[in-house]
């Protein structure tokens, strides 16, 4: 059984004032995204507005990278993925889909997962660092993810079926295993895994865990890779360069696959040359402090 703990309502545009004069969360976020149509707590909007949102915002985690680190309060959420029109990574990018479709009257609540896609069946287990959005209609389960990279559903998941559910890009399931609830896409003719769901509820000290885990510990790919995706729905782009490349020890830029959009407008998304200029200074800095503590202590 899944665990529906009574869900929050976001007050973003309950008639409060927002902060420093700007428009609600809701119309903003509406307009970051480009969607002008109905906005109600139905299947056919939540569709559409997931559908929206991971082919406007970028999915990245360049202030891993760079060592900037990684605000996932709301306010720092909003400024950066609306106002500034950035990307952002999972806990950044289902954190604010969540606070908005709260705001438009969905029974919404956080699940966290452990990723396991890529890895081999017998890998230890991961931390649990993958953040989606629960949204019950009708008393029935959907699965909203708008922060898995290259491989995010493009559309909700059915959390009570288990059979194969076709969308415009690869299908997925979800299936029971272990206690936790297994997210698959289809590749060829193989099943790969997204990651786990647990049962358990997700409060936010859990997310400030998994987020601190994600851009700072040295074990996180983020730290170590530049990675950058965008779903539309015509293609999917994805740009990955390996750690040596984004501190600098190459100039190579990293690959678009799937170039069936206008490249100027995928390269946009993707700002991988100034995300290996900053790694490369982050590293200098570092380096040139670490020689004036030596030359102190000397």
């Amino acid at each position: 059984m899944l665990h529906y703990p009574a869900a929050p309502v976001s007050s973003a545009d309950d008639g409060d004032a927002p902060p420093s004069g700007r428009a609600p969360l809701l119309t903003r976020y509406l307009a970051r995204i480009g969607y002008t149509g109905p906005v109600a707590p139905t299947l056919d909007v939540l569709a559409v507005l997931q559908a929206a949102h991971i082919a406007a915002i970028p999915f990245e985690a360049i202030d891993a990278l760079t060592g900037a680190g990684i605000d996932i309060g709301a306010e720092a959420v909003d400024a950066k993925l609306i106002d500034r029109r950035r990307g952002g990574y999972c806990f950044e990018q289902n954190g604010l889909f969540l606070r908005v479709l709260g705001a438009i009257g969905f029974e919404v609540e956080a699940m966290l997962g452990r990723v396991r896609w890529m890895l081999p069946d017998d890998a230890p287990a991961t931390p649990r660092t993958h953040l989606v959005t629960l949204v019950t209609l009708d008393g029935r389960p959907w699965l909203a993810d708008v922060g898995f990279g290259a491989a995010v559903p493009p559309q909700p998941l059915a959390m009570d079926s288990e059979a194969p559910q076709p969308t415009r890009h690869e299908s997925y399931r979800v299936q029971r295993k272990d206690f936790a609830w297994e997210v698959a896409a289809q590749i060829g003719d193989d099943w790969k895994p997204l990651y786990r769901l647990d049962d358990a509820p997700a409060p936010p000290i859990d997310n400030e865990v998994g987020n601190w885990y994600t851009s700072q510990h040295p074990d996180s790919h983020f730290r170590r890779q530049l990675i950058a995706a965008r779903t539309t729905v015509a293609a999917r782009y994805a740009a990955r360069q390996p750690a040596d490349d984004a501190a600098g020890g190459r100039a190579d830029r990293p690959a678009l696959f799937d170039r069936r959009r206008d490249r100027a407008d995928a390269g946009r998304d993707f700002p991988a040359a100034r995300a290996a200029q900053l790694a490369s200074r982050n590293r200098a800095r570092r380096h040139r402090r670490d020689r004036g503590v030596a030359a102190r202590v000397a």
